[in-house]
This record gives structure tokens, sequence and C-alpha cells, in this order.
């Protein structure tokens, strides 16, 4: 059974600005991608289901869903949507009896890279509503903005004035304390009272990212993850901020934004700048190493856009399952039985992601 199942977007927009990683002026056109990924429930007990999550629904400057496809023989199959942040994703069912239940889902979208002028502000009338600015200011379930997060926020933006300087402070702290910790499973939960508490700032981007999210709410200023998977090489010459080949399926990476007024929501990302520190060849660079140094530049203000975005969701219900809340949809997730299933152990739940790129 084949059917079409999302939206398609409005055209895209014409040239983007200034690529992020060249000091040159260099204008960056939109790219379109094509991202498959296929789900088999291993061992089904009962009846089943499967959440895939969706590209990002709402169309962006530097982001655009073309449209979404599913196969399979799933008995029923939906778009649906987390319910608070707006986060899509197809979720499938089957009945007990089905020995080998596959769903497939196609995605073409385009993007193209992201950059700020952080020089000055691009327009003083660009605002926050109240609403907005209070959503993005929320605490999450494992991301608190009291206590120790508070404490913490307000001795790292010390004399920061401003949304800007009050992100560029955080943003540093980041890079400065915390660390790329391969031995984490997948991207890391994000328990940043935890760390704070532990003392032990090691981490993934799921981690690190949610760090610069915490501290940013903490300190008024709103900020929130993006979560996402690389689907493409880096065209900057980092062999650790892209991926290497059409296998995906463990490319997961989440981002970081914050607002501020006159500017609008401004891309950063902490977490790749310490996965230059640990990743980028030959590996283990010092924090003055040139590589790391022009990361950290860029990656206050800029994305590189070799990247899928999902959404911007904390404290996931998936729809019709009784399991537990997730700290957010970047995974693919299944339960059988009534039982979730581990979407990082490939012998519990099996699925690959694989990405092409369809125009040059």
């Amino acid at each position: 059974m084949d059917r079409r199942i999302f939206l398609k977007s409005a055209a895209a927009a014409a040239a983007a600005s200034s690529l992020p990683w060249r000091n040159a002026s260099a204008a960056a056109g939109w790219r379109t991608f094509e991202a498959v990924t296929r789900v088999e429930i291993l061992k089904p007990a009962g009846a089943s289901r499967a959440w895939v999550p969706l590209p990002l629904v709402e169309p962006t400057d530097w982001f655009r869903t073309l449209d979404s496809q599913w196969s399979g023989n799933a008995a029923q199959a939906r778009v649906a949507s987390d319910g608070r942040y707006g986060a899509a994703m197809v979720a499938a069912e089957w009945p007990a009896g089905v020995p080998a239940p596959v769903l497939e889902v196609t995605s073409r979208f385009m993007t193209r890279d992201r950059a700020t002028d952080l020089s000055r502000p691009a327009d003083p009338a660009i605002r926050l509503e109240a609403e907005n600015r209070a959503h993005y200011t929320l605490p999450t379930a494992l991301i608190p903005t009291d206590g120790i997060v508070r404490k913490t926020a307000l001795e790292v933006t010390r004399g920061a004035r401003g949304d800007v300087e009050k992100a560029r402070a955080i943003y540093e702290w980041v890079v400065e304390n915390t660390f790329r910790d391969p031995k984490v499973r997948g991207c890391g939960w994000g328990d940043v009272k935890g760390m704070l508490e532990s003392g032990n700032f090691g981490g993934k981007c799921g981690d690190l990212n949610a760090m610069f999210v915490g501290l940013a709410r903490a300190s008024g200023v709103p900020a929130r993850d993006v979560y996402g998977v690389r689907v493409a090489p880096s065209k900057y010459g980092y062999k650790s901020l892209g991926a290497g080949t059409p296998d995906i399926t463990k490319a997961q990476h989440c981002r970081a934004e914050f607002f501020a007024d006159g500017y609008g929501w401004i891309a950063v990302d902490p977490a790749d700048v310490r996965k230059v520190v640990l990743e980028e060849p030959p590996g283990h660079l010092a924090l003055d190493d040139a590589k790391v140094v022009a990361a950290r530049r860029r990656l206050f203000g800029s994305w590189e856009m070799n990247w899928l975005a999902y959404n911007r969701a904390h404290d996931v219900a998936l729809p019709g399952s009784s399991g537990p809340v997730l700290p957010y949809l970047m995974y693919i997730y299944a339960e059988t039985g009534g039982e979730r299933r581990d979407p990082l152990d490939p012998g519990d739940l099996r699925y690959s992601i694989t990405a092409r790129e369809v125009t040059a």
C-alpha cells in the first residue's frame, strides 16, 4: 500500500546569505535531498505500533519540506503530532498475527546554509510574542530552570546585557567546560540538572546543546533544541560534521537556537565544537587548534545545512502509546505487545535511514 501523507510546502525562496564557514561572501542555493527510513519490528508479540519522525512542518528560510510518502504492510498509518510542539510523525499500527511488520517512509526536503549577521540588528520590529517567549523559557522534565540550573545561569551570564550577550556567554561556557563523551549511548538524553549536580559535564549533542538551552531559559533568554539527522558530508572540510556515507542510521544530531529581539531565531551548536575537538582528524584537538577556533567562531550564529530538521519537541507523548514520555523525538520508536522496544538496540528494533542528494 502506498499513500501520500504530507503536504507539499511552498516553493523554495531565492539565494541564501553568506556561507557560514568562509570569510568571503558566497551565495548558497537550495539543495534537495531524499531520506528513506525503513522499520522492521522483530519478533512481534501481539499488536504492534511504530512512530517515525517527519521533517520539520514549519517552513523557514533554511529548510523546506516538499513531501513524504509511506509504504508497507501496516493496517493503519497516519500523520500524527505530539500535540504541543507540532512535531510531525508517521504513526503506524499492525494487528496481532502479522509476522513481520514493516514500514518505509520517504521524505523529500530542501535546505540551504543558515547564518545571522550579528554585527547589528536586522530589524528592530522583530520581536517574540509574549506567549512564545513564555513557552520557550519554560522548564522541561530534564531541563529545569530553577535550582542549580538557575544558579549556574546567573553566574555564567553575570555582567552580560541583552539576549545576544547572555547567549554568547552561555555558548562560550558550554564550549569551555563540557566535553564530548563517546561512551554515552546515542546522542544522550539531556539531563541538565543531573549533569550540573554530578559535576560530570560529558555527553553528546543531546546533552551539551540541552545545557545551552537550559542555561539560556534560566537566564530568561528564549531557546530551544532542534532535533534531526545529518544527511551529507560537510562542504567545508570537517569530516566530523557530516554524514560520510548514504547510510545515516546513526547520524542523528540535535542543534540549538535562541531568540533575540531585532535578530529573530539565531542558530548555535556548541556540541559540534566539542565534536570537532574529539573527532576531527587527527583527533583530540586543542581548543586553540585552527579547526576548533574556526568552528567555535562560526557555530555561534550559523549552521551548515547538510542536515534534516525533524522538530523542536520536548517531553513527547507518542500518540496511542502507553509507554513513557520521551525527552525528545529524534529516533524511530516501536512497541509490540504493549512493550516499548529500545531504539538504540538493533537486536530489539531494526531500522535504517538512507539519504541522497536529488539535485546538485
